[in-house]
């Protein structure tokens, strides 16, 4: 397997969810992650059922290649150890809450003054500067309050969360990327730096195409269900024997959808012609679509719309995703644990075709305690 940051040495006191999938990635990547517990573990060791060994499947999914040490913050001589091991790594991440690692002389401020060549992750709830720096905060909170949950989910039902776990992964994802680019200024100036992300400002990133349209018509488009605010059509279309999601994304796919559906004369129409006359149609359009897809299986619209190239797919379940013959090719998913069925994702990254992970079981709580 391809290691290119064999070598790099990481230490995260991450937990939960965000801190733990930054290191995830950074281990999948080749370096040594040396994760720190508290005595008791790992809150997400307890998140379940199911569990594995013990330990909570999601924990297991996000702690996998990792060596596991536990410290005492509040015993002297486990905290200065701590922190010598800290000097020693390439690389140190937490997802603390925000008052813990000043407590405890921990703090970014403090480590990269005192090993100047560190890479400190500080990866927040809210962020590091303005009045809310301090506020604790979990992802639904974090959906809640950057606006996420208010557009999502059917116009006609109750608003919903935009996913399992997507800021906190998707923080721990910045928060990579970012260490990752610090290392990469090491390399040319001999510095390491202090990176901050946040679960806030990861929410606000997967807002900001709604607040760019705001701030410009001051106006909120409607929720759009599987649809796009500013597309038409392109969206999920009940068929005989359930929804097919097609995205014709240009005038030409639209041309071609047209065609599809039987009505190649749709696009010259001054009503249907640009997208932007397909807005303001909206509403009439979908359901002139709708009435004639209804009537068809989605293999039956799949296969006309494939042959001329217009992006479609099923909207599927987990099972049926698990049985796709394209995920086996991918290979994405393992069973490192031989007693269990179960699968964990290995990382979406491949170099010169080899998928960036290995087959590896997580920690239990203090395996390595005196063995790194």
């Amino acid at each position: 397997m391809s290691k290119p940051l064999a070598g790099v040495k990481v230490v995260e006191f991450g937990q939960n969810l965000a801190g733990p999938y930054c290191g995830q990635i950074l281990a999948f990547l080749g370096a040594e992650v040396v994760k720190v517990e508290r005595p008791e573990g790992d809150d997400a060791r307890k998140w379940g059922p199911p569990f594995i060994d013990g330990d909570g499947v999601g924990f297991i999914a996000l702690n996998r290649g990792k060596k596991s040490i536990t410290c005492d913050l509040g015993d002297k001589a486990q905290l200065e150890a701590l922190i010598e091991r800290i000097g020693a790594a390439d690389v140190f991440i937490h997802n603390l809450r925000a008052d813990v690692p000043a407590k405890f002389g921990i703090d970014g401020a403090t480590l990269t003054k005192r090993f100047p060549r560190l890479i400190y992750a500080d990866l927040g709830a809210f962020g590091h500067l303005g009045p809310w720096k301090e506020r604790p905060g979990y992802e639904p909170i974090v959906q809640a309050v950057a606006g996420l949950i208010s557009l999502n989910g059917d116009p006609s039902g109750p608003e919903a969360r935009i996913g399992v776990s997507i800021i906190d992964l998707s923080t721990g994802m910045w928060t990579a990327i970012g260490v990752l680019a610090a290392i990469a200024q090491r390399a040319t100036t001999g510095r390491g730096s202090l990176v901050n992300t946040s679960l806030f400002e990861s929410g606000l990133m997967w807002a900001s195409n709604h607040a760019a349209n705001f701030s410009v018509t001051g106006k909120m488009a409607a929720r759009q269900g599987t649809g796009h605010p500013s597309l038409t059509p392109y969206q999920a279309f009940e068929c005989s024997d359930g929804p097919l999601m097609i995205c014709p994304g240009n005038d030409r796919l639209w041309r071609k959808f047209a065609e599809a559906l039987g009505h190649p004369e749709w696009p010259d129409e001054p009503r249907f012609k640009t997208n932007v006359e397909r807005m303001q149609h909206r509403d009439l359009l979908l359901a002139m679509i709708a009435d004639i897809m209804k009537h068809k299986s989605r293999d039956y619209w799949s296969g006309k719309l494939d042959a001329l190239g217009v992006p479609n797919g099923p909207l599927n379940t987990v099972p049926q995703v698990l049985e796709l013959a394209q995920v086996a090719a991918l290979g994405m998913f393992s069973r490192p644990y031989e007693d269990s069925e179960a699968l964990f994702h290995g990382l979406p990254v491949s170099f010169d075709g080899e998928r960036a992970a290995e087959i590896a079981k997580a920690p239990k709580i203090g395996e390595h305690n005196g063995k790194v």
